[in-house]
């Protein structure tokens, strides 16, 4: 939210984010804007005036659990061995989406840009944040050198947006996730 706003906008601002997160987090990704609105007090051309889509809304609630995931990666990079310290940090992002409605949909590519990973500021700090494991595990040789941290956040995007209407959908994710890895990079 830009600094230089009135007193007003910056109070419907935060009083829209506060009202989104508590419906993304009960209704997933397709929480209704109108009822975000109608719940903060505004209008929808409001809600639409600071987040001007779907995914600005989405990246806005995520901005916290994304930035705990840049700080996972960091505290990860050099400790362990790569394989080991690259899928804890995938398991994070794994549990993190599953529990969270709505991450998952903040880091999905919907086919629009050239550029998949940028496409949005989730992904784009996600990508720089797990490029120091990825980029340590394929020189280490346990895991193919052609695997990009968009590949794998799409794997993971794909697993929880599959899974999250099964009735234990975090024990369903972790299952795919770890049969997934299994053919990604076998434990050596």
């Amino acid at each position: 939210m830009p600094e230089g706003q009135r007193a007003d906008a910056r109070r419907n601002y935060t009083r829209i984010l506060t009202v989104a997160e508590r419906e993304v987090a009960a209704h997933g990704a397709g929480a209704s804007l109108e009822q975000i609105a109608r719940t903060a007090g505004v209008g929808s051309a409001t809600v639409r005036r600071h987040f001007p889509t779907r995914r600005a809304l989405l990246e806005a609630v995520s901005r916290e659990r994304v930035e705990a995931l840049r700080v996972r990666a960091e505290e990860l990079t050099g400790q362990g061995d790569s394989r080991t310290a690259l899928l804890d940090w995938l398991d994070s992002v794994l549990s993190y989406s599953v529990a969270a409605r709505g991450l998952a949909a903040a880091l999905a590519y919907d086919g629009a840009p050239a550029d998949p990973v940028h496409e949005n500021s989730c992904s784009a700090t996600m990508e720089e944040a797990a490029g120091p494991l990825l980029r340590r595990a394929v020189r280490d040789g346990v895991v193919a050198a052609d695997v990009t941290v968009g590949d794998l956040i799409t794997l993971v995007v794909g697993i929880v947006l599959a899974t999250e209407h099964h009735p234990d959908p975090a024990a369903r994710a972790h299952r795919l996730f770890r049969m997934a890895v299994a053919g990604l990079s076998p434990p050596a």
